[in-house]
């Protein structure tokens, strides 16, 4: 019998304006519409799927939902920053951006900002395996 830890695993994320969210994320996200229902629109972004859904309750996480990982963090936070993303500046025990909104984590660098709902997003590059 397969185990949790061998499934696929996807996020959902909550949208109010489900029309206008799903602009960011195919437009300014580039990720790939593969399938839309009245229960929402499922995403792939690389080789992960995520759903994007209708609900009342988007944007009150005060934490990240998910993560782009990504080769080169310098580089997607410029192309996003220039499709005109604003990232996060954090300054916290544990966490402190640069500039940039990059921050050096022990094995990752990692970027945050929010989607038109106020979902919290990251950008993620690993350095060490």
């Amino acid at each position: 019998m397969e185990m949790p830890a061998e499934w696929s695993f996807g996020a959902t994320i909550p949208a109010k304006d489900l029309e206008g969210t799903r602009r960011f994320y195919e437009d300014v996200l580039e990720c790939e519409m593969v399938r839309e229902s009245s229960a929402g629109i499922t995403y792939r972004s690389g080789d992960s799927y995520f759903d994007l859904y209708p609900t009342q309750f988007a944007g009150t996480a005060q934490h990240t939902i998910g993560a782009f990982i990504v080769n080169d963090v310098e580089a997607a936070v410029a192309d996003l920053r220039a499709k005109g993303v604003r990232f996060e500046q954090y300054d916290m025990p544990g966490l402190k951006t640069d500039a940039n909104g990059i921050a050096e984590l022990e094995g990752e660098r990692g970027a945050w900002f929010k989607d038109p709902e106020g979902n919290i997003l990251a950008l993620g590059q690993r350095t060490e395996v």
